[in-house]
């Protein structure tokens, strides 16, 4: 186990107040034409790696050409090389159709870390629209490079970057009646995964803490179905309490001061919320109808989840202060794992309907529908930050029940852009978690 999984240090150290400008990527218009971007090959001094350079510019190229609102201009085509504190020649790069240039210097401080000073170049309004410098250690390349983009996105968009942010998941191996069950994490571009868990125990639905330093997740422990802690910073794993019944589906409350867990009791399946700190349990939903999947919404005064009480699987609303319950969910087929977005505007859920799987949003009150991805067995939505993309999880079909193959994937809220999220040779990704951003 690696015990500082997170211990990576970054400091902002100064960010200009950039003037306003026109240039806006519409995030929500799924037709939108991608902004054209450019990012030049960075200014190094002498004792910067290389490859530590290019490294940095060719990870913020991919992040922003991934969300499929940026399109790279290809480095060929430039016509000038700018130097920092230089004007770019506004007319050159308009030319070539480029609407923004980001220039980029590293050198390394006093301290031994990288310092990545940058700026941002509106060239239709032919003005600087963001400059930022950071610094990290030479062992943190990639965490700069997504820091970076997400400074690019987050200017260019209006809306909260993700690219900082890691994704933990269930990676199984081996033939598929023989499944090996283990925890892992990767940053959300897929790269640097490692194990959090060997291969003696079995486990399913990891979720992380708001403050991003506890996992919380079922293991099947010496065949004893439980939800349990494990420290990132520690490696220690513990079981979150003795509650008398096989308890699963486990979720941080807003704050994380609570656990929301479904709870098998003389048969029937109850939403319960465990109190970390005074270790009391209290039942959320009663009734005979099998309640699970809670998803806290952001302000931690309402839960969604799923229940049959109506005689097929549907999403209700729980307020949590009342405790009113409302069905929100009204349509053909069944509607399962509810995830409240991080802005409160959104919930999505998996939808089975005419032996098809479905991912999908609507609005906390169920209307306006929005399927985003359809096929034969797909499950597990979870928000990144800024609430405009998801991942989820995807299964094919099992050809003579030889092999099948589950892909992680993501996807925005207008449906398009769906990419996979490579995973190493061998490895199948399924029930994954996008994290808060790191910082």
């Amino acid at each position: 186990m690696m015990k500082r999984i997170f211990g990576v240090f970054i400091l902002l150290l100064t960010v200009a107040q950039p003037v306003r400008a026109e240039l806006k990527v519409d995030i929500v218009a799924g037709a939108a034409e991608p902004i054209a971007i450019a990012v030049q090959k960075f200014e190094t001094t002498d004792v910067v790696r290389k490859k530590d350079a290019a490294t940095i510019r060719q990870v913020v190229e991919d992040d922003l050409k991934r969300t499929g609102l940026f399109r790279i201009v290809n480095h060929d085509a430039f016509p000038e090389y700018v130097k920092m504190n230089e004007l770019p020649n506004f007319q050159s790069w308009g030319a070539i159709k480029t609407q923004v240039l980001v220039q980029a210097e590293m050198s390394v401080g006093a301290d031994n870390r990288y310092k990545l000073d940058f700026f941002v170049w509106d060239i239709t309004g032919r003005e600087q629209i963001e400059a930022q410098s950071l610094v990290a250690a030479k062992s943190s390349v990639r965490r700069l490079a997504h820091i970076m983009a997400d400074a690019i996105y987050e200017r260019l968009t209006g809306e909260v970057g993700y690219f900082d942010t890691q994704i933990v998941f269930i990676a199984e191996s081996g033939p598929i009646d023989n499944r090996v069950k283990r925890m892992a994490i990767m940053d959300q571009d897929g790269y640097g995964m490692r194990y959090l868990s060997d291969e003696n125990a079995f486990v399913m639905s990891p979720h992380f803490s708001p403050n991003m330093q506890t996992i919380v997740f079922l293991s099947y422990y010496n065949d004893d179905p439980m939800v349990w802690t494990l420290d990132l910073d520690t490696g220690e794993q513990r079981r979150l309490g003795q509650f008398g019944g096989m308890n699963f589906a486990p979720r941080f409350s807003p704050d994380g001061t609570k656990v929301a867990i479904s709870l098998v009791k003389n048969g029937i399946t109850h939403i319960y919320e465990y109190n970390i700190e005074t270790k009391e349990l209290r039942q959320l939903t009663f009734g005979n109808s099998i309640n699970t999947s809670p998803s806290y919404s952001p302000d931690g005064k309402k839960m969604a989840l799923n229940s049959d009480r109506s005689g097929r699987q549907q999403i209700y609303v729980l307020d949590l202060e009342t405790g009113e319950l409302e069905r929100i969910t009204y349509g053909a087929g069944r509607y399962a794992t509810p995830a409240w977005s991080p802005d409160g505007q959104f919930i999505a859920f998996t939808k089975i309907a005419d032996d098809t799987f479905y991912i999908g949003i609507m609005n906390p009150q169920g209307k306006n529908e929005k399927i985003l991805a359809g096929g034969w067995f797909m499950e597990a939505p979870s928000w990144a930050p800024g609430s405009r993309r998801l991942v989820y999880y995807e299964t094919e079909r099992a050809i003579d029940d030889i092999e099948r193959i589950s892909h992680i994937r993501s996807v925005d809220i207008t449906g398009q852009n769906i990419y996979d999220i490579e995973l190493p040779d061998g490895v199948n990704g399924v029930e994954p978690t996008w994290s808060p951003k790191l910082l």
